[in-house]
């Protein structure tokens, strides 16, 4: 199987070298730092280009990875090329390669950062294509990175993201929030990280309500009363914990 990759940042390298571990052959990298691309695709034995004209039409398809904001404008320049293009965004419809003989998307389900490796059998992707032919060549790189999919329309796939937004970013943010009170209290983050570890371990076994713990799930109103009571220098921060506390109350009582 042949690729292209049009991107050079943390989803895009990590799809690179997932290729090159699985024996994925990656021809062109084209990002708009050429520099960037010549980084990316020199370690992954790939020639970079100038262009997205100079991207080799022989390839199964190409893997845009890019800003979503910046997928629109990209789609006009990929208008006239006669090669299946697939885009790796969450809440970006598969329509906005229309313009294109042959489109689909190709979604990985992970975090990625440059600094941290991740197998890609541990990647669950998401993938659509506006023909059969794309949809079995998404399959079938998907198989050959050992990786699982599941097929969804762009609508469950925008949804998809949102709840992924909630499961990730806002937890990873609730994280720095942790952390930046430990430091002003002169404790040490890793105090929380098995607290953090085993609270993501218990959901591989119970749904997320039943694992719920904590004093909003007690109802335990004195102790979140001294919370807030602690909290009340800095309203953003009361604002979020009442706001949260309610919520799963809410969500314990339905």
């Amino acid at each position: 199987m042949k690729v292209s990759l049009i991107g050079s940042g943390n989803v895009a390298t990590h799809l690179a070298i997932a290729c090159v571990d699985n024996n994925i052959e990656l021809i062109n990298v084209y990002s708009k730092s050429f520099d960037h691309a010549k980084q990316l695709a020199d370690t992954c034995h790939a020639i970079a280009v100038n262009s997205i004209s100079e991207l080799s039409p022989n390839v199964d398809f190409i893997i845009v990875s890019i800003n979503d904001d910046a997928l629109t404008e990209l789609s006009e320049q990929l208008a006239g090329l006669n090669i299946p293009i697939v885009h790796t965004a969450g809440s970006t419809a598969m329509s906005v390669f229309s313009s294109s003989a042959s489109y689909g998307v190709l979604y990985p389900l992970q975090t990625f950062s440059k600094s941290k490796s991740v197998n890609s059998k541990d990647v669950p992707f998401l993938l659509e294509a506006n023909t059969d032919i794309l949809l079995n060549s998404l399959k079938l790189f998907c198989t050959q990175l050992g990786a699982n999919y599941t097929l969804a329309n762009s609508e469950q796939r925008l949804h998809l993201h949102i709840a992924a937004v909630f499961a990730c970013n806002f937890s990873n943010h609730m994280y720095s929030i942790a952390e930046q009170l430990m430091a002003q209290h002169q404790l040490p983050f890793d105090l929380l990280k098995p607290l953090i570890l085993e609270t993501a371990h218990k959901i591989e076994k119970l749904s997320p309500i039943a694992a719920q713990t904590g004093p909003a799930k007690r109802h335990d109103v004195l102790t979140m009363q001294k919370h807030l009571e602690a909290l009340t220098q800095n309203p953003e921060l009361f604002d979020l914990y009442k706001s949260i506390s309610e919520g799963i109350e809410k969500n314990q009582n339905s």
